[in-house]
């Protein structure tokens, strides 16, 4: 059967692929090792983001905040609400003139009748208008609520007028309630009845629901009666916070204004909602809502940048996409773990920054939920930490990146798995993996596609069903990892790839020679074993000192029960600087003296003894000289090698894989 693909542009409707846990783990591997901590380690993958294997590019929260910031600012500098009064003020005054010029018209008209008793009483009635339009308020709100009452004599002034009211009228509604303008645009007062009604049952739900009375009406019944004029929302908590977040950029769009403009445009507002008989109902549901949706942004404010003057609804639209991306910066400055980012509203936010932001912070913000659905993380007492499996995976990674760092002529044949005659067969079996020679377990992996598939015939194969026997050699090597964990590593960068190498090593014994035994020493002042899981975590000490005696002294105790070839391989950059005397305290001295080094070649002889080679790798070679390291190895007939940390990873791996075929061909 041939798979078939199909292909289309990006729409927005495409579910958002995760990233993959494992390449996930993989991007954390330097960071945990360093630090110990995956919590923190998580943190710095979110600040900075991520390449994926596929060239894809996750943002990082410093770069998506800075994003976030310039997009608010072009948003802000579209206009300034502050010029909508003086249009308003303006459009007034044009309908006052108008006004004017028809009284005056009518008076002229009237005395040119030659009728005295028509003259006089047009007389009085134009005298009696121009007083009333003497006498208009100063303000816009007192001028507009003056000429409502105002008894025109201009059809076309009265015309003009109604006009303007019914467009201010649909901005104020607009304002307060996106797309409710076509509501109260010449409505009927049935009409507006019928949203006096909608508020009250709407506050009356709110009310309900804090005291934690039944609902009456639901909200089913609620949409039913009144959808149209919510059209968008499909829950009573989605409902309220949209109108929360509107509600909540009015406000910062009125805190925008200088005080004079929103004194005087704020006053229109409500008179004009007083007008319709709304003012009660609007003021209720403001307050009800800043106590239902407290993190709406009610204390948001912005300042506009702009020279065009925008209408108050157009305001407050970009006062509300100014929040929106605000809110979202909050969450960003402060987010401590991936799951904090799920509480920005991605399908709000999209539009407004681009489907590369939106897509990053979403994938961000399952970072930690696919890393423990993938079984590599769980949490424990409030902490992400690492599984064995993914320490594991962590090991294998590590392992990966080694050998794919390595020549093929360095290497040689070092990933062939020997198999046939004189080896044993073991009771273990592994996924198959690209290279493993196909010695199919067949009874794993028939059991395998049953678990998938299900019961039932025919079982139908999969690739990853299949698992392959693993085979060893009848011999048998014992390895002790002794690592200097002295303050010097990390400060000279060292430290990272030392726990790296020592993660691969495991991860390869465990895998290929899982009849090895390995065990990992971490030595400063004093030295102390460390298990394979805990080696991510594990973190240098903050002491001085190097005391290669007594990690050569709990590495041969270690070896003593172990059977095979026996070896000791040590990675340091420096020379022994301490010692335990025989009351068991700590001797330290820098630069060495002698005391330091006897007691140290005393243990090597002992190690020598007891047939265990001590193999060293020293690191800064250029920094120092290491004359007693070259001892150990003439008087263990083990080998020095001087490495850099780039290398050492390799050279570790390759030195112990010739070891190990050195083993089997003796066996």
């Amino acid at each position: 059967m041939t798979a078939r693909y199909d292909y289309s542009a990006w729409d927005g409707t495409q579910e958002v692929g995760a990233l993959d846990p494992d390449e996930l783990l993989a991007s954390l591997t330097d960071e945990l090792l360093a630090g110990g901590d995956l919590d923190a380690a998580l943190r710095r993958l979110l600040r900075t983001g991520m390449r994926t294997e596929d060239g894809d590019r996750v943002l990082g929260l410093r770069e998506m905040l800075d994003r976030l910031r310039r997009r608010r600012a072009e948003l802000l500098s579209q206009g300034d609400p502050d010029g909508r009064l003086a249009r308003v003020s303006r459009a007034l005054d044009e309908v006052v003139g108008a006004e004017r010029a028809a009284v005056d018209a009518l008076e002229e008209e009237a005395h040119r009748s030659g009728d005295e008793r028509r003259a006089d009483v047009t007389a009085e009635v134009a005298a009696e208008r121009r007083i009333a339009l003497d006498l208009l308020p100063d303000d816009v709100a007192g001028k507009v609520r003056e000429l409502q009452r105002y008894e025109f004599v201009s059809a076309e002034a009265r015309q003009r007028f109604d006009e303007l009211v019914e467009e201010l009228r649909a901005e104020v509604a607009d304002t307060y309630f996106r797309g409710m303008a076509d509501a109260v645009r010449q409505a009927d007062p049935g009409q507006l009845a019928r949203l006096r009604d909608a508020f009250d049952r709407l506050n009356r739900m709110i009310e309900q629901r804090e005291r934690g009375a039944p609902l009456d009406p639901s909200f089913e019944e609620f949409m039913a009666e009144f959808g149209d004029l919510f059209p968008a929302a499909g829950s009573l908590d989605e409902l309220l916070e949209q109108l929360a977040q509107r509600m909540a950029a009015a406000e910062a769009m009125w805190r925008s204004m200088s005080p004079e403009q929103r004194s005087e445009l704020r006053a229109l507002a409500q008179s004009l909602l007083e007008d319709m008989d709304l003012r009660w109902q609007v003021d209720r549901l403001a307050y009800n809502l800043e106590r239902a949706v407290p993190d709406a942004g009610w204390g948001q404010g912005h300042r506009f940048a702009g020279d065009v003057p925008l209408g108050l609804a157009q305001a407050t639209d970009l006062a509300e996409q100014a929040g929106t991306i605000e809110r979202a910066e909050e969450v960003l400055r402060s987010a401590s773990s991936p799951a904090a980012l799920s509480e920005i509203d991605l399908e709000g936010l999209e539009p407004l920054v681009g489907e590369d932001v939106a897509r990053s912070l979403e994938r961000l913000a399952r970072l930690a939920r696919d890393l423990e659905e993938a079984g590599l993380v769980e949490n424990r007492g409030g902490r992400t930490e690492l599984t064995p499996r993914g320490v594991r995976r962590l090991g294998q990674h590590a392992l990966r990146d080694l050998f794919s760092s390595l020549r093929r002529d360095q290497l040689g044949d070092h990933e062939a798995t020997w198999s046939g005659a004189g080896h044993d067969r073991e009771e273990t079996s592994k996924p198959y993996e690209h290279g493993d020679p196909f010695t199919l377990d067949l009874g794993r992996t028939v059991h395998n596609a049953v678990r998938r598939g299900g019961s039932g015939v025919p079982v139908r194969l999969a690739a990853e069903d299949f698992e392959v026997v693993q085979t060893e050699a009848l011999s048998r090597a014992a390895t002790v990892l002794a690592v200097d964990l002295s303050m010097s590593m990390p400060m000279r960068d060292n430290f990272v790839p030392a726990k790296k190498m020592a993660m691969a090593l495991h991860a390869l014994i465990s895998t290929r020679f899982p009849r090895d035994f390995l065990g990992i020493v971490g030595f400063s002042e004093v030295a102390r074993r460390i298990e394979p899981e805990d080696l991510p975590t594990a973190m240098w000490d903050y002491v001085y000192g190097t005391n290669l005696q007594h990690a050569l002294l709990l590495a041969r105790t270690m070896l003593a029960h172990e059977h095979g070839t026996k070896q000791i391989i040590v990675v340091t950059d420096g020379e022994p600087t301490a010692h335990i005397e025989p009351d068991g305290e700590v001797e330290f001295n820098y630069p060495p003296v002698p005391e330091t080094l006897r007691r140290t070649m005393a243990e090597v002889v002992r190690c020598t003894r007891a047939g265990i080679t001590i193999n060293v790798f020293a690191l800064d070679i250029e920094r120092t000289q290491f004359p007693f390291v070259e001892q150990i190895a003439r008087v263990n007939g083990g080998r020095t090698f001087s490495t850099t940390p780039d290398a050492l990873g390799g050279y570790v791996l390759v030195d112990f894989l010739r070891h190990r075929r050195a083993v089997r061909a003796a066996g």
